[in-house]
Parts: structure tokens; C-alpha cells; sequence
């Protein structure tokens, strides 16, 4: 955690990098390690579980720490602000291979993190459902807290006293995480390997569009389905009953000829003949779907914090006092701390003042509604961030200097409102795609959620580079990608993020918002 808040400092204080290729180099990365867990779902579902998975993820850090104690490996310091010496090829590539094993490793940990803890509940019955509700909370509040600790402590040593130390820190914790893991295995539940979701999926699609002169699946007289008992074996499993929703993704279990049947009644070809319970297990993906798009957009707005925030902070007054500068990736301790404060009052503080109160058990805030104040989180987050940059900007050009005698304190409300943002809709979001999916999809749920963050990540990398483009047309100066902020317009950028926000508000409860009312826990139709 501590590299991935501290990841643009140390390339920028270590490898001399600046400006769009910075922004580029953390973005990529990012949106890597948010989209690899979709071939750690994959590994998880079709070969090792989501147990050995996890374990297979513990790996990266060890060869990052390398960059950081081998001089060799990266240019020369830079002692000005111009002129710095930019790393060469070998050097690059070395950093891109530590920064791919990390990657990697997230892949594996992230999908299966999640839905692990969730196989540890039974959601057949409402303590069951209440305790699975309250656990991605407490998840959610735990990784909050080891980014604190991360951001006061680790981010400190490698800012301030050696990034060599700062680097073994994480990856020694790592070591005794996996230790502590493993003390526990004789006690968990595990699910085993069901086979590849994937190119379960890609079957139906397949069989679907192969059938599409076929009747939709409302015409059940004519046309029976392929429904096979479920392995007994496997006791996690539950059978899904037929819906009526994506009716034509129905023709993939559709026995359009009784030879498509062997002997024993079992398909003879699974690319032209699927399970109905293959067939709805796509459905319930396919269902949350256009919330997950919605998701998306919010953490767009989120995503800023992270490399243009801090970049921020390098060109704002950094001092508390006379002789303390504050790190630049500190100001991220508002976004963990305002997070981890609403999670603990929504968990602990509200349902005992309820009861103290009223006597009554206070209503949890639906998927729904959280998802939408996140979303206005999300456009007060930018506007926000727009006027305090320009602000900094404007003080800086009076001064005509590069540093602003504003308090980087200001960057405080976007920093606190990007974590509320997360605290809304990041845990919705998460919730609704291993909870509200079938036990089966659980991995990739954990895996689409990180994909969203990825996605963002890559949307955010192509908008800087769209508005680096046309803003820095016909020799102008582009408003994001320089050196120096106080050249560009940051502020017109975050406005034209807090725009995209209030067409995500639209698009949410106008069309998206509809797709919430039918589904229940564990992908049943309510």
C-alpha cells in the first residue's frame, strides 16, 4: 500500500520523471494491478482455489526494494527543477519489471481477498446476510487502516530517512501476513475449483448467437432447456432458477434437436448446448453491469487525488512549523481517516444510537443510495479541487514564484471528499459484485471490482493525454503535463471531470439505477 500512495514521489524524486509520462507511468501500473486479477479469477476458478491463490500472490516487492538500494539502477540525483538527467533504457526497464512482479502479485491477492472472507458466511439466512453486509465494511476499514499506518509511518521513513528501509518495511510485513495467513488454513471454508467462469461464459454467448434463429426462451413449449442436476458433492452451490430477464442469452440451453444429447442426457457439445444454470449465471453478471459502468465514473473522480493531488503538493507550502515539512503523500491521511470515521459511525456509533434512542434497529443505507451520494461526493470533490487550484495557481503567478505560499491545508476537503467517495460508493460497488452474484462468481466479482479501478485508471491516462493534445495545440500551453502547474490550467481540468460526474448522476438514476430493484444476495431475482 505504501508504494502504490508513495509510487509518483519516488519516480519523480528517484527516476526524474515529470509530467504526462509521470501521470502515464502511475496510471498504467495502476489500472494493471486493478485489471491482472481478472487472470487471478481465472487461475482461482479453473486450477488452485482461491486459498492457493492467494498465497501464489505474495510476490514483487523484494525486486522493487532493489531499485531503491542499487544506485546503479537508477539516474542520477537531480538538485534543480531543470535539466535532470532522465533514466535510460535498461534502467526503465529494470524499474517496469519490479513494477510487473508487483502487479502480478496483486492479480492473484485482489480478486480472491475479497470473496474468500465472503466464503467464510452463510447467506441463506438473514444473520448470515446482515454479518456478510457488515464484513466488506470492516474490510474495507481494515485496508483503510493499514494504509494509515502505511501513509504516518512507512511513507515517513522513505520520504524523510531512506527509501532503501522504506521499501524492506512492506515487503518484511508481507513475509508475516502470509504467516499469519496460513496459521488459520485448517479452519477456513474453501470452495475448490469449478472450472473456468470465463470460458463458461464465452459458451453461452456462443451457443446463443449460434441458436439465434431460434425462438426466445419465453416459447418454453416448443423449446425445452438443458438443465442437468447440479454436482451433490459440492455444497456451496446453489442452483439458480430460471428468469425472464436477457431472454435471448436463453437459446443458448435451448434442445433444438434431441441429438445435441448423448445416451446419459449430457450435451455432447458445450459450445452448442449449455446449462440453463450456465446460462443465468451470465445473466447475473450482465444485470449489474450498467451499475458497474456507474461505478466507474465515480472512481474517475477518486483517481485524481492520487497523482495530480500530490503533484499538487510539491508546489504548495508544505511547512507545519518551523522545522517540519509534510510529506506529500500524507494528505492522502484525510481521505483514510474521513473513510475509516464513517465506516466506524455507520457500523458501530448509529445502530447503538438507534436503538438507544428509538428503541429500534436503524435502516441500512441501500446499494442504491449510497452509490448516489458517492456520485455527488464526486462532482463536490472536483469542484472543490478546481477552485482551491486555482487559487494556488493565482498566488504563485503574483509571487512569480514556483512554489505557492499557499497551505497545502487547503488541499484538505478534496482529499476528505475523495474519501468519502470511496466510503459510498467503492464498498456499494464492491458489495453488489460479490454479493450479489452467485457463489461461482464471487472471484470474478472481486476481480471486475478492481477492473473498474483499472478502468478508471486508463481513463484518467487517455484523458490527460486527449486534453494534453488539444489544449497544447497551434503552440499554446497545454493545462495539464508540464513541469511546472503554475504553466497549465489544472483547475479547467477538474471542471471538466466534476462535468463528467454530473452526467454519471444522470446516466445512474435514469437508466442504471433500474437494474438494482430485482437483484438479491448471491445473484437470486427479487
Amino acid at each position: 500500500m505504501s508504494l502504490i500512495m508513495n509510487l509518483p514521489v519516488y519516480l519523480k524524486l528517484k527516476y526524474n520523471l515529470y509530467g504526462v509520462f509521470l501521470i502515464n507511468v502511475v496510471s498504467i501500473w495502476s489500472g494493471s494491478c486493478n485489471v491482472l486479477p481478472l487472470l487471478g479469477a481465472f487461475v482461482a476458478e479453473k486450477y488452485l482455489g482461491r486459498f492457493q491463490t492467494l498465497l501464489l500472490g505474495c510476490t514483487g516487492m523484494g525486486m522493487m526494494t532493489l531499485t531503491a538500494s542499487i544506485p546503479q539502477l537508477r539516474p542520477s540525483p537531480c538538485n534543480s527543477q531543470i535539466d535532470c538527467q532522465e533514466p535510460n533504457f535498461g534502467e526503465l526497464s529494470f524499474l517496469f519489471a519490479a513494477l510487473g512482479l508487483v502487479a502480478v502479485g496483486a492479480g492473484a491477492i485482489r480478486p480472491c481477498c475479497i470473496a474468500f472472507g465472503a466464503d467464510q458466511f452463510q447467506d441463506i439466512t438473514e444473520k448470515g446476510r446482515k454479518r456478510m453486509q457488515s464484513f466488506y465494511n470492516w474490510w474495507y476499514l481494515s485496508f483503510t487502516a493499514t494504509l494509515i499506518i502505511a501513509l504516518m509511518g512507512v511513507i515517513y521513513v522513505q520520504s524523510k530517512v531512506s527509501w532503501v528501509v522504506g521499501l524492506a518495511i512492506p515487503t518484511a510485513c508481507l513475509a508475516l501476513s502470509v504467516f499469519i495467513f496460513l496459521l488459520g488454513r485448517k479452519t477456513y471454508i474453501r470452495i475448490e475449483p469449478q472450472g473456468s467462469v470465463y470460458s463458461n461464459m464465452a459458451k453461452v454467448i456462443v451457443a446463443a448467437l449460434g441458436k439465434g434463429h431460434l425462438p426466445r426462451g419465453d416459447d418454453e413449449s416448443r423449446m425445452p432447456f438443458y438443465d442437468p442436476p447440479l454436482d451433490e458433492s459440492v455444497l456451496q452451490i446453489k442452483k439458480l432458477a430460471h428468469t425472464d430477464r436477457f431472454r435471448c442469452l436463453d437459446r443458448a440451453a435451448m434442445i433444438a434437436d434431441p441429438g445435441e444429447l448423448n445416451d446419459q442426457g449430457i450435451a455432447k457439445n458445450h459450445w452448442r448446448l449449455c446449462s440453463l444454470q450456465q446460462v443465468e449465471l451470465l445473466k447475473s453478471l450482465v444485470a449489474i453491469a450498467p451499475v458497474w459502468v456507474s461505478g466507474i465514473l465515480c472512481f474517475l473522480a477518486m483517481d485524481q487525488q492520487s497523482v495530480n493531488g500530490i503533484l499538487q503538493v510539491f508546489q504548495m507550502d508544505q511547512s507545519m512549523g518551523p522545522h517540519f515539512q509534510i510529506p506529500p503523500s500524507w494528505l492522502a491521511l484525510s481521505s483514510m481517516i474521513v473513510l475509516s470515521a464513517w465506516i466506524l459511525i455507520y457500523e458501530f456509533v448509529l445502530p447503538r444510537a438507534s436503538l438507544r434512542f428509538s428503541g429500534k434497529q436503524c435502516k441500512r443505507l441501500t446499494i442504491g443510495q449510497r452509490i448516489n451520494i458517492g456520485i455527488v461526493m464526486a462532482i463536490l470533490c472536483m469542484i472543490i479541487a478546481g477552485v482551491v487550484e486555482g487559487k494556488r495557481r493565482s498566488l504563485a503567478l503574483q509571487n512569480g514564484s514556483f512554489v505557492s505560499p499557499i497551505s497545502v491545508g487547503y488541499l484538505l476537503p478534496q482529499f476528505a471528499l475523495s474519501g468519502l467517495i470511496e466510503a459510498f460508493a467503492a464498498i456499494a460497488v464492491m458489495e453488489l459484485l460479490t454479493s450479489h452474484v452467485p457463489d461461482t462468481l464471487r472471484t470474478v466479482g472481486g476481480a471486475i471490482f478492481f477492473l473498474s479501478l483499472s478502468v478508471a485508471s486508463y481513463l484518467t491516462s487517455s484523458i490527460v493525454s486527449a486534453i494534453h493534445g488539444l489544449t497544447g495545440m497551434n503552440g499554446k500551453t497545454p493545462w495539464v503535463g508540464g513541469r511546472d502547474l503554475n504553466e497549465g490550467r489544472l483547475d479547467y481540468y477538474y471542471y471538466v471531470i466534476a462535468g463528467l460526474c454530473v452526467v454519471n448522476l444522470a446516466y445512474f438514476n435514469l437508466f442504471a439505477k433500474k437494474f438494482l430493484a430485482g437483484v438479491g444476495f448471491g445473484g437470486e431475482v427479487v
